[in-house]
């Protein structure tokens, strides 16, 4: 298993990734953004582009806790998963309605949980990670809801990379094959059907799954820890056909990305930049369109929800303040929309999406007592 490069503010903001760190800074109470509706025309107006659709949502507090309490790591429509503050994480799957816990996932002595969890009606992937010491090793078991049991899924090829994008009730991960090339598996959660969407021979490897409701976009490195080494982007259709590179506005430094109806958001970094923790951010609407600059986004934080592919983005003031926003566009939109813009001073978590909804995580540090609180916005 390796372990890549990665800025320490990243690692920061990973307060529902599993591995449990505290969030930092402070953090903003929820706002909703008014909107403005033009007034009614007699007459039509087919050369102006409409609305339709990119009414900005209202956002809702979901939960609030303790620093160093329950974190939410997503709700489904049926449950809601929270992970604990313990140094291994403990994954609780409770039902929304009667409140009763299904599943309380406790990693084993060493492991650490780790973000997403899978998650559909009836079933819930978990997994969980040892990366220090001689033997790294992940660990992956599926829950039955109805019954709580916990299984391992033997009929999907092993977990090699700690990195497993979802969208509802399908995921995408790295896996190490027979021939010791690192493969990229799509699979569904409940008939835990795969395919092999692409495989890189070592030492290079597959990473950073993200998962829109029609693609899986990934990145592809090769010689990696030599001064050959190369990352790109590929995207490819969640139900069949070959992967497709992603054209980079620099070669060999893209980082991550989401692709929604043939359209791509992705973000560039290179390995050897001392501030891994932002990157240049583009949107080419199509394989052959020219990529446009969307400024500097946080990274990892670029996803797809809905018909949406959002991100966050960072400033600071003069005088060193932090401001986190979070910025949302889709395919036929010219320019993207502010979807959330946080107190200054406030950290936000990475956003996970479920059942087209967003949720994100933001720690009131700066208060006392200090508290973290979830929010979400349908899109």
């Amino acid at each position: 298993m390796r372990r890549r490069s990665v800025a320490a503010g990243t690692l920061l903001v990973l307060l529902v990734a599993g591995c449990s760190s505290e969030p930092p800074q402070s953090s903003p109470s929820p706002s909703r953004t008014p909107t403005t509706s033009a007034a009614p025309t007699t007459q039509p107006q087919p050369t102006r582009p409409t609305d339709t659709g990119t009414a900005l949502p209202a956002w809702a507090k979901v939960l609030r806790q303790p620093v160093d309490g329950q974190h939410l790591v997503t709700r489904q429509r049926k449950y809601v998963v929270t992970r604990g503050s313990d140094e291994a994480g403990t994954t609780t799957i409770a039902d929304r309605t009667s409140k009763r816990v299904v599943v309380r996932h406790v990693p084993a002595s060493g492991f650490v949980a780790q973000s997403p969890v899978v998650i559909d009606d009836r079933w819930a992937l978990v997994e969980d990670i040892r990366s220090d010491g001689p033997d790294p090793q992940i660990k992956v078991v599926r829950y039955d809801l109805t019954t709580g049991k916990a299984t391992v899924p033997a009929a999907l090829p092993p977990v090699s990379e700690p990195e497993i994008g979802a969208y509802d009730g399908t995921f995408a991960y790295s896996s190490t094959d027979a021939r010791n090339r690192s493969c990229l598996i799509v699979a569904d959660l409940a008939t835990l059907k795969s395919r092999t969407v692409t495989c890189v021979a070592a030492p290079g490897y597959v990473a950073d799954p993200v998962l829109s409701a029609d693609t899986v976009t990934f990145s592809e490195i090769v010689a990696p820890e030599t001064a050959r080494r190369c990352k790109r982007l590929l995207a490819a259709p969640l139900s069949a056909g070959a992967a497709q590179p992603v054209p980079a506005a620099t070669n060999c430094i893209q980082w991550s990305g989401a692709t929604l109806r043939g359209a791509t958001v992705w973000s560039e970094v290179g390995a050897s930049d001392p501030d891994q923790y932002q990157s240049k951010a583009y949107v080419r609407e199509s394989g052959d369109s020219p990529a446009r600059p969307l400024g500097t986004v946080v990274t990892d934080t670029i996803l797809a929800c809905d018909n949406w592919i959002l991100w966050e983005t960072r400033t600071v003031s003069p005088a060193g303040q932090e401001t986190y926003q979070i910025n949302r566009w889709r395919p036929g939109l010219a320019a993207p929309q502010r979807l959330y813009a946080a107190e200054p001073g406030v950290a936000l978590t990475p956003m996970t999406c479920q059942d087209n909804t967003v949720y994100v995580e933001a720690a009131y540090l700066a208060s006392s007592p200090t508290y973290t609180e979830s929010i979400s916005a349908a899109l």
